[in-house]
């Protein structure tokens, strides 16, 4: 058994090459082999948001507070709000954030296959981030 002791973990800023704006990661857990879980709350100031990615097992969004956006490759930007619970399947490719002018706090929770937790690729462009909206 492993007790973690909230405020004995510090903030940590992810880099820029995944993210753009302010972002603040807080780890939960990330769990040893043979466990796979990963749990992290991720506090996006306004217009923070990820760059495009994928998980090899899935993930999963809860937001506990503010207003985001998120948006799967193909379809419309949709608005989140807290108690919102997002399933974003294996492989498919996708963004999430805050929404312009609120910032967003949610809970990102994904398992690791073979050691990968996340596939990062290219930054969401300011003309993808102010696209279409299908709330």
């Amino acid at each position: 058994m492993q007790i973690t002791r909230a405020g004995d973990t510090a903030s940590l800023t992810p880099p820029a090459e995944y993210f753009t704006g302010r972002v603040r990661q807080d780890a939960i857990v990330e769990a040893p082999e043979p466990a796979r879980l990963r749990a992290t709350w991720v506090t996006f100031e306004p217009g923070a948001r990820t760059a495009w990615h994928t998980h090899p097992l899935g993930q999963t969004l809860h937001v506990v507070s503010g207003t985001g956006l998120f948006q799967t490759e193909g379809g419309t930007i949709v608005t989140i709000r807290p108690g919102d619970t997002i399933w974003i399947p294996p492989g498919e490719r996708h963004w999430h954030g805050a929404a312009p002018d609120t910032a967003m706090c949610h809970l990102a929770m994904q398992e690791a296959q073979d050691g990968v937790h996340v596939v990062w690729e290219r930054h969401v462009t300011d003309a993808e981030y102010a696209g279409m909206r299908g709330d």
